[in-house]
């Protein structure tokens, strides 16, 4: 059974069948179906999908009939007379439902990246259903009684390490998954599921609606002083595409701080543009604040009949933090330092507004913009001045595919014959230094609408020795693509985005296990992102910046003087990232601590005493994500677990510290990184997958020097 199918269950129950499916059907039905590419195994290497055949309609038949065809499988490993043992119960879970995960594969990476109203409409339908049918197979009491006989018999029948760690993750799923209930709190927990379901997934399509909604259009040019003409260029056609001709159209992305900001010189076209990003969510047609109040209350339900506090503590239990209380601890030891650190450069700001003639107080929308003419001054580092030498295409190449060779042994080579599901995307195929082939590879890096906001890595195939496949990968960004005929500029933060994506995308493409749901990056949270956060370090080592960093036109290389301003400049405004995060992070945590009796919250107020409790209050520097648009842990899979990403780059940051005492950029380290981590997935324990790399446990020190707050 594949790893997405033995996740939690989200959803209510659904009694369908194959014969049930099929009885459905009229003849057009059939042929209709006998029509759809999902229901046959990809002709095309590794099962790569073949995007030129498939069309919006084939989805909604092929998942319900995936559907039905697992279920029917699972109803048979179920009720085998046989006495379980790992191959007639575990091995044939992990080979049941193949359309299904091949349909869902494709179906889900496509409503996040290129969406439309038909998706749109599928996945509303289908949220319940897919969630119903995870709890018809995790809540079936023969099923998970097999699972728990093997579970106890794993460490006296013979069983490989990798055996006996599907066993375990498998009970553990099960377990957390309701499997352990009485009927009645079944009933119950289906019927939570269903409500959560559906509403998880209408706060992510509001919040795609809503950050559409909120782009500001501007009919004064003069307004925009401050941009580039490329910027302003785009903004117009942006303003065309919406049916604006003649005028500007300024998006709104994903996170509360907004990159344009820095640049634009209006105050109060900065203002609107904050606020229309800060106040999403909190009224109007696409409002989710009331989503928000209710998703946390369910939440707390369910936990509650699982035997746990509150959903924080059932989220961690099978993550390596453990527990709620490990979390604030860690994040409780480092707010001191980091308010220090941001207090100091609200100063250094404020002084900036009043050097240059203003006569007002720090505001959010001012930070970005006094805070980039601070960095000039401390670094006399002008961003117009490095980007020319940030080309989107030289960066992947010679920097993001550079290091992979370097320290990895791997190559990437075009596909331009494989059909992709976008003009924007581009196919690649993964060579090992020895010729193998052991990969496909796709790049979608350019916003564009129906593409939700952010950056993330998914699987179309998932690699499995046992199935054999091999891995078809994508990286998702949303990097703002220049004008036609104009080269695609991307700045620092958006390099070691490319690196940190493609850090999950190894993951996946490096996987060498046997069993798909240990495949990959089928890890915990607060493990999943030390992989990638280890790779984004790359983009800042002297050898590769020295490999990317060329002036677009004549291939000089970034100047030396700038590239140290550059290096030099990463540890400023560490404390804003830094608070940033750690306050969406606290404040995700704060909703997830709720007991369950605890009433509907009022969001504005909860969020605000959140963060005045663990002492983040700064209204300068406002959550990276406000709860009416925090599409990580109320659309997402992060709910109680955003704190991953710092838990992870602490693991990252030492690793990193580590490596550069073996000789840096070398293929020796690299081989030995990835062997004992990207190649193990879920294989082996998070901590003892480190261990084995590492040679200890992880301190603190390198996440402090990483991010600058060490004198």
């Amino acid at each position: 059974m594949h790893k997405t199918l033995i996740a939690l269950a989200i959803g209510a129950a659904l009694s369908l069948t194959a014969c049930q499916v099929n009885q459905a059907n009229s003849p057009a039905q059939v042929q209709q179906m006998q029509q759809n590419p999902l229901l046959q195994v990809s002709h095309l290497q590794y099962q790569a999908p073949d995007f030129s055949q498939i069309n919006d309609e084939h989805f909604a038949p092929a998942l319900t009939q995936g559907m039905a065809e697992q279920y029917a499988e699972i109803l048979t490993i179920a009720n085998n007379p046989a006495a379980p043992t790992f191959d007639n119960t575990l091995v044939a879970m992990e080979r049941s439902g193949a359309l299904l995960t091949r349909a869902s594969a494709v179906f889900y990476n496509l409503a996040g990246s290129n969406t439309n109203d038909v998706l749109r409409q599928v996945q509303s339908d289908m949220a319940p259903k897919m969630a119903a049918h995870s709890d018809n197979i995790n809540l079936n009491p023969e099923l998970f009684a097999r699972i728990e006989t093997l579970y106890h018999q794993r460490l006296s029948s013979g069983l490989t390490p990798e055996k006996i760690r599907l066993v375990e993750v498998y009970h553990q799923n099960f377990v957390l998954a309701g499997a352990k209930l009485n009927e009645e709190q079944k009933l119950k927990i289906r019927e939570l599921n269903k409500e959560h379901s559906s509403l998880t997934n209408e706060f992510g399509q509001r919040i795609m609606r809503g950050s559409k909604s909120a782009a500001v259009l501007v009919t004064d040019k003069n307004l925009l002083a401050g941009l580039t003409d490329a910027q302003i260029r785009a903004a117009a056609a942006d303003a065309k595409a919406a049916g604006f001709d003649g005028q500007y159209q300024l998006q709104i992305t994903n996170t509360t701080r907004q990159p344009i900001l820095a640049n634009l010189d209006n105050r109060e076209l900065r203002q609107q543009i904050w606020q229309a990003s800060a106040e999403r969510g909190l009224s109007g047609d696409d409002e989710t604040a009331s989503i928000v109040s209710r998703l946390a209350q369910l939440r707390s339900e369910r936990a509650q009949l699982l035997g746990f506090d509150n959903w924080a503590s059932y989220r961690l239990a099978p993550q390596m933090a453990k527990t709620p209380e490990a979390v604030y601890s860690m994040f409780g030891s480092m707010v001191p330092a980091v308010v220090a650190n941001t207090k100091q450069e609200a100063a250094a700001i404020q002084a900036m507004i009043k050097s240059t003639g203003g006569d007002f107080t720090l505001k959010p929308w001012d930070w970005e913009y006094y805070g980039e003419k601070v960095r000039q001054q401390q670094f006399d580092l002008d961003e117009a001045s490095i980007k020319p030498y940030f080309e989107f295409e030289r960066v992947l190449t010679d920097g993001v595919f550079f290091t992979l060779e370097q320290l990895y042994g791997v190559t990437m080579q075009p596909r331009p014959d494989l059909p992709v599901y976008h003009p924007d995307v581009k196919a690649y195929e993964m060579f090992d230094s020895d010729g193998t082939s052991m990969a496909i590879f796709y790049a979608d890096y350019f916003a564009r609408e129906g593409k939700r906001g952010g950056a993330w890595m998914s699987s179309f195939v998932n690699q499995s020795s046992l199935l054999g496949n091999k891995p078809v990968v994508v990286n998702v960004m949303n990097i703002k693509k220049a004008p036609d005929g104009e080269p695609t500029f991307v700045s620092y933060d958006e390099v070691s985005t490319m690196f940190h994506e493609m850090g999950h995308g190894t993951h996946g493409m490096f996987s060498k296990v046997t069993y798909p749901s240990l495949s990959g990056t089928a890890v915990s949270r607060d493990f999943v992102e030390f992989p990638s956060t280890f790779e984004e370090d790359w983009s800042a080592h002297p050898k590769v910046l020295a490999n990317y960093a060329k002036h677009y036109q004549t291939g000089e290389p970034l100047p030396a003087e700038l590239l140290e301003k550059l290096l030099a400049s990463r540890s400023f405004n560490q404390g804003f990232d830094t608070l940033e995060y750690m306050a969406a992070a606290l404040v995700d945590m704060e909703w997830h601590s709720l007991p369950a009796d605890a009433p509907l919250q009022d969001v504005a107020s909860f969020e605000a005493n959140a963060l005045k409790k663990h002492g983040l209050a700064i209204e300068a520097v406002p959550p990276r994500y406000r709860s009416a648009f925090f599409a990580h842990t109320f659309a997402g899979g992060y709910s109680a677990s955003y704190y991953a990403y710092m838990w992870s780059e602490i693991l990252a940051a030492d690793a990193f510290a580590y490596v550069q005492t073996q000789g840096g950029l070398n293929r020796d380290i690299g081989m030995k990184f990835r062997k004992t981590i990207r190649e193990v997935g879920n294989s082996v324990a998070p901590m003892e997958a480190y261990q084995n790399f590492r040679g200890q446990a992880p301190t603190t020190q390198g996440i402090l020097e990483r991010r600058g707050l060490t004198q």
